[in-house]
């Protein structure tokens, strides 16, 4: 259907596709890619800009966000406007958002709460993980007219016992739900018991500080929450994905899972391919910005997800974008476990993974298209809506300078919070032109945007998940 926007030209664009490399003209009218190719003519009354010495990339997604979250006591920073805002700053046009209702709390209640806070409050289009943090007698009800209303996946957490926590019970029957209504569970996979008595214990010997967070939910403590996943999925024959996955056993315990002929995609977060857990470790609320779950852990690991991502052995990158700010961290001044778990990284994602992973090391463009944009498209019912730059796919365009160079700082960012995790880390490379169906958001580092312009995104006819 026309959105009554402005036709738009792209000439010269060099498309990085996940799967090709092209250079062409793109068209773009009622919101969607109208053609693709060489010296086309511009309409009446169309925009045109030139993509000299630029990459065109199709709208990144960024997998797994929180932005309306109560949580340990507070509630995460962001509203939709400043988290879709500073996505869309950083090149990302989709984002899938946590729903998590606790186990107190009624899911569809807990539904139609999380739509509410984002309809007609989003620059960009957004989805929703379904949570499911507790299975009764109506949950298959509801859960069926969630999945009805267009959501295709579900998460369930094996940590935060008492809270978001699911007991294995409880995984078993949402993920033979999950098999019957053809969605995707993905899963928080640590070991809730044993974090807890860790915790316990860890308080008790009178180690309070940040840095005891990790060794708290130490890394086989996240393999073994892994590896349990996966062996559920293989007995009840539903499909997977491991969110944030922070260390090797963990991810031998998935590509073991694999091997298995276990349905079970992986991913990262970019906090745990770039800090390690010595910024946790840093003396008082400097450590206490950089707690997380899974926690950030030894720099041994970056390596190894750097090479799986090249591999495609981890599937996606996402954020686990959940911003609480310097107040809300100081509540775990005391104890660690009260420190509210979250680093941002919505506007920062797309550049750092460009950066680190492309422009300074040895992941391929198209391998970056795939993890950040087109593979959590797949996965997640969107594509080819999503994730391709391709005719007939809604005109969700990055134009990228791959020259232009920065610094994170907390006092240049978009996101509502007073710190940033990354500060001080060089970026090369930024979006200049980014667009949400057609309609330029973003225009040389500066929102031009409708900010409302985002949509709740539904479930495509499904395409091959790998």
């Amino acid at each position: 259907m026309p959105s009554g926007d402005t036709p738009l030209l792209i000439r010269n664009a060099d498309i990085v596709n996940s799967d090709s490399r092209t250079r062409a003209d793109i068209l773009v009218d009622g919101g969607v890619i109208t053609r693709i190719a060489p010296d086309l003519d511009a309409p009446p009354g169309a925009e045109v800009i030139d993509a000299s010495g630029k990459l065109a990339f199709p709208g990144f997604i960024d997998p797994h966000v929180h932005i309306y979250l109560p949580f340990m006591a507070t509630f995460a920073k962001d509203t939709h406007e400043t988290a879709s805002i500073a996505a869309l700053m950083g090149g990302t046009t989709t984002f899938i958002e946590m729903c998590c209702p606790s186990r107190l709390d009624d899911a569809l209640d807990g539904y139609q709460l999380w739509k509410s806070k984002a309809e007609g409050n989003s620059a960009c289009d957004y989805s929703f993980h379904m949570s499911v943090t507790k299975f009764g007698t109506d949950t298959p009800a509801q859960l069926c007219e969630i999945v009805a209303d267009g959501i295709t996946s579900f998460k369930i957490f094996l940590a935060y016992k008492g809270f978001f926590g699911v007991d294995d019970a409880e995984m078993y029957q949402t993920l033979m739900l999950a098999r019957e209504l053809g969605v995707i569970v993905t899963a928080h996979c640590e070991n809730a018991e044993l974090v807890s008595r860790l915790q316990q214990r860890l308080l008790a010997e009178g180690k309070t500080g940040p840095e005891w967070h990790e060794p708290s939910r130490p890394e086989s403590v996240e393999a073994e929450g892994t590896h349990r996943f996966g062996t559920f999925l293989e007995n009840t024959g539903a499909r997977g994905y491991v969110v944030h996955l922070s260390c090797e056993p963990a991810l031998r315990a998935a590509l073991a899972a694999q091997a298995r002929g276990v349905s079970l995609a992986v991913e990262s977060v970019i906090p745990h391919f770039l800090l390690d857990e010595s910024h946790a470790a840093r003396p008082g609320v400097e450590g206490m910005k950089h707690v997380m779950s899974p926690p950030l852990r030894n720099p041994r690991n970056h390596n190894v997800l750097w090479t799986a991502l090249e591999q495609g052995w981890i599937d996606t990158v996402g954020t686990d974008h959940c911003p609480f700010d310097t107040a809300q961290k100081l509540l775990g001044k005391d104890r660690f476990t009260e420190i509210p778990n979250g680093i941002p990284g919505i506007e920062e994602r797309v550049n750092l993974l460009y950066t680190y992973g492309v422009k300074r090391g040895t992941l391929t463009l198209s391998r970056f298209v795939d993890a950040a944009s087109t593979r959590a498209a797949k996965l997640f019912g969107l594509y080819p809506r999503k994730g391709v730059i391709a005719e007939g796919s809604d005109a969700d365009i990055v134009i990228y300078d791959p020259d232009h160079k920065s610094v994170i700082s907390a006092a240049t960012q978009h996101t509502n919070n007073d710190y940033n995790g990354f500060e001080g880390m060089e970026l090369d490379g930024r979006p200049s032109i980014v667009t949400v169906r057609g309609k330029i958001q973003v225009r040389d580092g500066q929102f031009v945007g409708d900010r409302g312009r985002g949509r709740l995104l539904r479930r495509e006819p499904q395409h091959d998940e790998r």
